[in-house]
């Protein structure tokens, strides 16, 4: 997977986003084993055609069936109006696009309690706090949630002072 290359394309792109899922985790906290970079998007009709022109650039494949799976560049402009959730692979590593995430209502208030940071090689990300990472825990069934990951949230927010939901 190449993480440092995926994010910058989608900066290239002015794609409003948040790393959000394992990889944020990774890069935060602990190393986990993940298999893709999760992206929840700012939910407006111009960064979408932002993001879908980003996707073409890392040659991501998708398709609502098998029967149509294939390059997004071939989609058409508005293929990310479709859905919520879109599951693509690229030669760069499989990519999550959200455009709405359970737990969390408001992308502008995600954003702005956003946390800033650099992956190793000093690729800039901008990824979703450890407050909300919780709650989207938390919003899980109980059969879905990752007991390691909301106790580690909860002590990270307990030394940062905060609430530990």
């Amino acid at each position: 997977m190449d993480l440092d290359h995926i994010l910058t394309v989608i900066h290239r792109h002015a794609v409003q986003y948040l790393l959000i899922g394992g990889m944020n985790f990774l890069l935060r906290h602990e190393p986990v084993i993940t298999y893709d970079v999760d992206l929840w998007i700012e939910d407006t009709g111009e960064n979408r055609g932002r993001c879908e022109l980003a996707l073409a650039e890392l040659s991501a494949q998708w398709g609502a069936s098998d029967d149509d799976w294939g390059p997004v560049q071939e989609k058409g402009s508005g293929w990310l109006d479709r859905q919520s959730l879109f599951c693509l692979t690229s030669p760069h590593g499989a990519i999550d696009v959200f455009r709405y995430v359970r737990g969390l209502n408001d992308w502008q208030e995600s954003r702005a309690n956003a946390v800033t940071g650099r992956t190793a090689s000093g690729v800039p990300y901008l990824g979703l706090s450890d407050e909300d990472m919780l709650v989207c825990q938390l919003a899980l069934g109980a059969d879905e949630q990752k007991a390691d990951r909301v106790e580690t949230l909860r002590r990270a927010l307990r030394e940062q002072g905060g609430s530990d939901a």
